[in-house]
């Protein structure tokens, strides 16, 4: 009976505490793309990505009921960073959808339109540094000046009156609702006199100081789980950015519980072993227990981990590895934090397969490689007639009559032509397909075949297809382990055709490690300015984004990527992605252009599609 009220009383409790509006929500992910377009449209940051910010602890002042129910002591606080936009992952502000939609375009927009005043935004300088960006935003779009006023409106109505507060709070208070009216019309916070005094209330038109870059860190699910909507709960988690700080991991090795202290449990707020668990003590609530904390605190331990166990497993024998062929070559990277590019910072390893056999065309794929040759033989070179030429084999009739009306109307053209010449058209064209071998191609595409199985497929049909044309091709594959190891593996090069020896490699590729995309990149481009062609091609093949173990990730490997492809279009070379990464649109913008990637949606569809997609990049060439 006690269980049963207490559960009554919680849940009017919690329900009538509640200053949100659940039904109203807005969630971030349904809405991500289109505030993604909204940001870099408004002059943000093409580099940056949108994530969800974690919740944190306010420490604002709340009503009487939300005390006594508990809630509302968190909220997700939008922030701005060198490398992140991050917004809340749902906005229940308001009773109304449409005025929490408004909400996140506003952020949205006050971070593209004035992001670099609010960098590094940090207190007193807060209210000040948003007064100018609301008012910088609403100056150069003055368009959104009545969603503006609206959102202030609605907040307002929202928030505790300032007659209701201690006299300092309520200082703080009207000048934050006179700095939310009137932009740039409040020059610093009231100090707070109380020593109990409450912080803030949250703002939600505002963004808030980010952490010091040290003290961050991102919650990304591993690559190789599945995002398919039959994942498990636990694996179908957002992208965060939570505080960490790093401390020493405590000594309490005695067993003896007379030595046993109450103060020295650790709380969850303390320490918490997140994807890095002890053999002898996994904890598969981790995930969700961070989700409550402000700060994860991570310290080392010299205690045997298991996902290093795992990983070790993952790694193949030097006798199990592909062959390894010369020193190594070393290559450049983008430093995009100090704006320079490090010389010989990588070094690129050439392999081949070691038990690579010689195959012929799988069975199963010969019918579809029949029906691409057939299509691809339109694009092969052929003779044709070639029109209005000063000497040919026969005479051009249209022409002849074309230069006697204009010698009639007193026009003489001396370079004009009269005869018809059979000539044979060629395709100068040069393709590099450069294919992802990295550990996430070893994720399932469906229930049948892994990603690696289809670029396996693709590579195969795509290489059919391209013998029909006469175009010069090659087909590479890279994997990346730190910047001493970037993999990448010869399959077909230039200069040897597509025979039973280059299928024998496509049927032995596996995957690799990670992805540093920017050195393979560079290397691709050496070996595309050797072809003497007047146009070249560079195909990227990709399941995700750049990303290694020694800091190559986020924004620093995307800028090296970013850097790599504009020194292959200043060589002449085109670049063009394509992906199954269904985040891509996030990103592949700032790198390939709008115009330089295609998102496949269904990764079994990738060998249809890709010579399709050649075609289209070649056809005129």
């Amino acid at each position: 009976m006690e269980e049963w009220i207490g559960g009554i009383w919680d849940r009017w409790i919690t329900q009538t505490a509640r200053r949100d509006h659940p039904a109203a929500a807005v969630h971030l992910k349904d809405i991500e793309k289109t505030l993604g377009v909204i940001f870099r449209a408004l002059g943000g940051d093409a580099g940056l990505r949108v994530a969800a910010a974690a919740d944190a602890t306010h420490g604002g002042r709340r009503r009487l009921l939300e005390r006594i129910a508990g809630v509302h002591e968190r909220a997700a606080h939008a922030a701005l960073d060198a490398e992140t936009l991050c917004l809340p992952p749902k906005i229940a502000v308001f009773p109304a959808p449409a005025f929490n939609r408004d909400l996140y375009v506003w952020l949205a927009a006050m971070a593209g339109s004035a992001g670099p005043a609010l960098l590094g935004a940090y207190a007193s300088e807060w209210i000040v540094r948003n007064q100018f960006a609301a008012w910088a935003t609403l100056q150069r779009y003055p368009g959104l000046a009545p969603r503006y006023r609206r959102l202030v409106e609605a907040l307002l109505a929202e928030r505790i009156a300032p007659e209701k507060m201690p006299a300092d709070e309520a200082a703080q208070e009207r000048a934050v609702r006179m700095a939310l009216v009137d932009p740039g019309s409040v020059a610093e916070l009231p100090p707070l006199t109380r020593a109990k005094a409450k912080s803030l209330q949250p703002v939600p038109l505002w963004l808030y100081p980010a952490p010091p870059a040290e003290t961050r860190a991102r919650r990304d699910p591993p690559a190789n789980e599945s995002e398919g909507a039959d994942a498990p709960k636990e694996q179908q988690v957002e992208n965060k950015r939570y505080q960490v700080e790093r401390t020493e991991m405590p000594e309490n090795e005695s067993p003896m519980i007379l030595l046993f202290r109450a103060e020295s449990l650790l709380s969850w707020a303390e320490y918490l072993k997140v994807n890095r668990a002890l053999d002898e003590d996994e904890n598969p609530d981790a995930g969700r227990a961070a989700e409550s904390l402000d700060k994860l605190t991570l310290a080392d331990s010299d205690q045997r981990v298991a996902s290093k166990v795992r990983f070790d497993l993952d790694l193949p024998a030097a006798a199990e590895d592909d062959a390894v062929l010369g020193p190594g070559i070393p290559l450049p990277e983008w430093d995009w934090k100090r704006q320079v590019m490090k010389p010989d910072f990588c070094r690129l390893q050439t392999m081949v397969a070691r038990e690579s056999e010689p195959q012929p065309l799988p069975e199963r794929l010969r019918r579809h490689a029949r029906k691409l040759k057939n299509q691809f033989a339109a694009l092969a070179p052929v003779r044709r007639w070639q029109k209005a030429q000063p000497d040919g084999t026969e005479l051009d009739i249209d022409a002849c009559v074309r230069i006697a009306a204009d010698r009639l109307a007193g026009w003489h053209f001396a370079g004009a032509g009269a005869y018809l010449n059979h000539r044979p058209t060629e395709r100068d064209l040069a393709c590099l397909v450069l294919a992802d071998l990295s550990l996430s191609t070893d994720a399932y595409a469906n229930d049948e075949q892994k990603v690696i199985d289809v670029i396996r497929d693709s590579l195969m049909l795509f290489g059919e297809a391209l013998s029909s044309t006469g175009d010069k091709f090659a087909f590479y594959g890279f994997s990346s382990l730190k910047r001493n190891f970037v993999r990448f593996h010869e399959i077909k090069p230039f200069e040897r055709p597509l025979d039973a020896v280059a299928r024998g490699r496509i049927a032995a590729l596996k995957p690799g490690y990670y992805t540093r995309i920017g050195a393979a990149v560079r290397r691709s481009v050496q070996l595309l300015e050797k072809q003497p062609a007047n146009r070249r091609l560079l195909l990227i093949l990709s399941d995700g984004k750049p990303h290694d173990i020694d800091l190559y990730e986020g924004r620093y490997g995307i800028e090296d990527t970013r850097m790599a492809l504009i020194e292959a279009r200043e060589a002449g070379i085109k670049p063009f992605c394509v992906t199954i990464d269904r985040e891509g649109a996030g990103y592949l913008p700032h790198l390939f252009g709008p115009a330089g990637y295609t998102i496949v949606r269904k990764p079994e569809d990738l060998p249809d599609r890709l010579p399709l997609l050649y075609a289209q990049l070649t056809g005129n060439a």
